[in-house]
């Protein structure tokens, strides 16, 4: 049912922050007061992962599938693996973006923040917009942007003063002060934060002693085999096999990013409630993707384990619950659904994403009974509510993994050959297979197959 007025969307998406690495959902270590009481006052999602992708700039597929409501194939206009340097998703553009539907329903609509896909779908799904850094990443002091309005016109790329999550939530600042108070707005604050390079403000670096930094439980110095990536840019930014106090000091410097873009988005929550939109505002607050960091022996994000997947999912606003946790499965890209469902507007058909709203009512929708992920040819991941199998195929070398996240939250305990749970791999190889043609991936096809030209 369409609320009574059409609630105003501030939309917050990070660039690797993993899930579990906020207060609230019980790290021991960092501080993030204004995560935790987003959290407090509305709906946290536990149990949200990305879908994974074919280049390891996984943000920008995360992100198109965010964006277009679909999953990662069909939200690349060209899907096809890339293993450059330099790459970006084109969103096909007979398909109407999130914030082109808000338009169509009247929203002001503005951006600021990375933008990680063709500048042509960027005109078109806002009309306003600053601060806009085209790329996957750069130094945080030495960010190039250009306004929306510049970006139109062919101009270049100045170097801004200042801090990338200052720049971003500054120029977010100001267009909650001049926005049009008779429409309401869809804003999207896309931050570079905690991406490397890791170079937190120097009073936020301080917070995080490296000798007091825990490492992962599942930390180990190597990952135990060749998961077909373990030479990518990633994991080359420390040296293997991995030793605790350089992993401590990179946990020490990302703890640090993370405090410093909570703080900033304190500021400007602070800015929402001043300009008097805070009541009638939903707050969303996500990741692209996680980090290994230490995990498994690995440090990035081109891998099926759950650190790397899972991303966090808070909202607050007008139809959230207040203090409410979500266990249901969930795709990051289910917030296209979601949105447009608590603000009454009609999404566009042939969607990917579910409405997480009734898996929040009382006896409502459990969710999703698995999510199926992907990486590059060589990884493949079936997840449900239990259970995890992971499998990889490296030079025709084809391995399997199965976890039981109910008893080994942590992924350490491997349960491939345990002949006790055979009929259960047997279960999710199936059914991963069937996932696979369902999406019509042809990258890394059943054993003994071989891929479609």
């Amino acid at each position: 049912m369409a609320p009574s007025a059409p609630p105003n969307i501030l939309l917050v998406v990070a660039d690797d922050h993993r899930a579990d690495v906020i207060g609230a959902c019980g790290h021991p270590i960092v501080r993030t007061p204004t995560l935790d009481q987003l959290a407090a006052e509305g709906t946290s999602c536990t149990r949200t992962s990305i879908m994974g992708g074919l280049m390891p700039a996984v943000c920008a597929p995360s992100r198109a599938a965010l964006l277009t409501g679909t999953h990662v194939l069909r939200a690349d206009a060209q899907p096809r693996l890339v293993r450059g340097p330099e790459y970006q998703v084109t969103l096909p553009s007979d398909r109407p973006t999130l914030p082109e539907v808000f338009s169509r329903a009247g929203y002001e609509t503005f951006f600021t923040g990375k933008w990680h896909h063709d500048l042509g779908t960027l005109g078109r799904a806002f009309a306003d917009g600053e601060a806009i850094f085209h790329g996957g990443m750069c130094a945080h002091e030495r960010v190039p942007v250009r306004s929306l309005a510049e970006i139109r016109t062919g101009a270049a790329p100045r170097v801004a003063d200042g801090f990338s999550t200052e720049l971003f939530c500054g120029a977010a600042e100001a267009y909650l002060r001049r926005r049009n108070r008779c429409r309401p707005f869809f804003a999207m604050v896309a931050l570079t934060s905690p991406h490397d390079p890791r170079t937190p403000p120097p009073e936020f670096r301080k917070m995080y002693p490296e000798a007091r930094m825990p490492l992962p439980e599942n930390f180990r110095p190597a990952h135990p085999f060749d998961n077909g990536e373990l030479r990518i840019r990633d994991e080359l930014l420390a040296p293997a096999p991995r030793k605790p106090d350089i992993v401590r000091r990179a946990w020490a410097d990302y703890c640090g990013m993370i405090s410093h873009h909570d703080d900033r988005l304190g500021g400007l929550l602070q800015v929402l409630r001043k300009t008097g939109a805070e009541h009638h505002t939903i707050v969303v607050y996500t990741s692209d993707h996680g980090l290994a960091l230490g995990s498994h022996g690995l440090f990035g994000k081109q891998n099926l384990y759950e650190p790397s997947l899972r991303v966090p999912l808070i909202l607050r606003g007008p139809g959230v619950p207040r203090g409410h946790r979500c266990p249901a499965l969930a795709y990051g890209f289910d917030l296209f659904a979601t949105l447009t469902d608590l603000a009454g507007i009609n999404p566009p058909p042939d969607l990917d994403s579910r409405s997480l709203v009734p898996a929040w009512r009382p006896g409502g929708s459990p969710g999703r009974d698995a999510l199926g992920s992907l990486y590059m040819d060589v990884q493949r991941a079936l997840t449900t509510e239990r259970w995890k199998l992971i499998r990889y195929r490296v030079r025709e070398l084809e391995r399997t993994q199965l976890f039981d996240l109910a008893t080994d939250p942590h992924e350490l305990r491997d349960r491939a050959d345990d002949p006790a749970v055979g009929g259960v791999r047997h279960d999710l190889e199936a059914r991963l297979e069937a996932w696979q043609r369902e999406i019509g991936d042809r990258w890394m096809p059943p054993s003994g197959r071989q891929p479609r030209p």
